[in-house]
């Protein structure tokens, strides 16, 4: 894959650096194909991680969720079988999957149902973040805070 040159971006953008570093990781580490998934746009801002575990039981797979960063992991626990294993075909190997989070996602929960892990996720943003209304007043009343104007009438 070819390197990007983000120059251009910082000459105008500020605070876009972890953007920067995440397409660099993603270039470098291409993601190993076990176990396959899907991630599936449930709604606006709504998603699901569908990953493909067949053999693994829930207390086999662990999910941490820590600094926009979803780490998926498996180890299947070996019980003694009478049956000798003539062909193995169903992988059962451990697994470490990680995925980068944008801000303000959060793990709603995780489900094993036939051999799927189906993970919720969902855009939580708080309302300190979220655009609010500024009403307009007309009257010379209306106080504007750090207005070194409004504050020397006021005093």
């Amino acid at each position: 894959m070819t390197g990007f040159d983000f120059a251009p971006l910082f000459r105008t953008a500020i605070g876009f650096d972890r953007m920067a570093r995440l397409a660099d990781s993603v270039a470098a580490n291409e993601a190993p194909g076990y176990p396959p998934y899907n991630i599936d746009k449930l709604g606006d801002d709504s998603y699901r991680l569908t990953m493909a575990v067949a053999g693994f039981r829930p207390e086999d797979i662990e999910l941490v969720a820590k600094d926009n960063t979803l780490v998926i992991s498996g180890r299947m626990t070996q019980e003694p079988s009478q049956a000798e294993a003539l062909y193995r075909g169903i992988a059962g190997r451990a697994f470490e999957r990680r995925f980068a989070l944008a801000d303000h996602m959060v793990v709603e929960g995780a489900e094993l149902k036939h051999g799927l892990l189906h993970v919720g996720l969902k855009r939580v943003v708080p309302e300190a973040l979220k655009p609010r209304r500024i009403p307009v007043s007309a009257g010379t009343d209306a106080q504007i805070a750090n207005d070194p104007a409004t504050a020397a009438r006021a005093a």
